[in-house]
């Protein structure tokens, strides 16, 4: 029986130590990452032939979508649904990753980057008493180019990959100056675009962009990252000496 050869780096509290663990689970064709972590789950054995807890780990779409199933798949973060074992080497090895919180194996906590949305006003404000009517008209062109930052998962990928997020930096990451982008760009949410740009001159903003451009060479939806951290550089720079000469 042919078998793929998982080693999974797991950890069983939060505040406990790391370690790895060693699984061969049935081949089947087309199996995904997902699909091996599930024939584990049935019959949690290690490759010492001893019973095990279950791996945990986090998903829900199984198509991209959600953003759920971010891990380190052979040294590089992605997702797990779309991460093929035909295409993988082996052993395949399946971490956390290293910039969030580990809960227990695989799982993580993303609280960060929710909180980050929260902190640059990541909505469209409306006043929800009355009916406003048609919203303001938006060409195709502006559609389009919001369209890819409207893909965003907040799957952590690219503040996996991001040299300047760690625990001693306050910066937000790429996903939320982009979501700036993003939200300001739309003529209602640019209603708050002076709040969101007070974020991106911030400690937590776009000064601590090192410009790696890591971010957008593993961002799964391929969203100009790079292209939206490089507008909002200039836009935060015109709002900054606008601040400094007229306040």
């Amino acid at each position: 029986m042919i078998t793929v050869q998982i080693k999974v780096k797991r950890q069983d509290r939060p505040d406990s130590a790391p370690y790895w663990e060693e699984f061969a689970v049935p081949y089947r064709a087309n199996m995904n990452v997902i699909s091996a972590l599930m024939e584990i789950q049935k019959n949690p054995v290690n490759t010492s032939g001893k019973k095990v807890r279950a791996i945990v780990w986090e998903s829900n779409c199984l198509e991209e979508v959600c953003g759920a199933c971010s891990m380190v798949i052979n040294g590089k973060v992605r997702q797990a649904c779309s991460a093929l074992v035909d295409k993988l080497e082996q052993p395949i090895t399946l971490e956390p990753m290293g910039t969030f919180p580990v809960e227990k194996d695989l799982c993580v906590d993303r609280k960060q980057m929710f909180e980050g949305l929260k902190t640059i006003k990541g909505w469209v404000s409306i006043d929800g008493t009355y009916a406003l009517g048609p919203g303001p008209r938006i060409s195709q062109d502006e559609q389009q180019e919001s369209y890819a930052f409207a893909t965003c998962m907040t799957c952590g990928c690219c503040l996996e990959a991001c040299p300047n997020v760690n625990d001693h930096s306050p910066y937000l990451g790429p996903q939320a100056m982009a979501q700036i982008k993003y939200f300001n760009a739309h003529p209602t949410g640019a209603m708050s675009k002076a709040a969101r740009l007070d974020v991106a001159i911030s400690e937590a903003g776009i000064v601590n962009c090192g410009n790696s451009q890591n971010c957008v060479q593993v961002c799964p939806k391929g969203i100009p990252l790079t292209n939206a951290l490089a507008e909002l550089n200039r836009d935060a720079n015109k709002h900054a000496w606008k601040r400094w000469f007229f306040t």
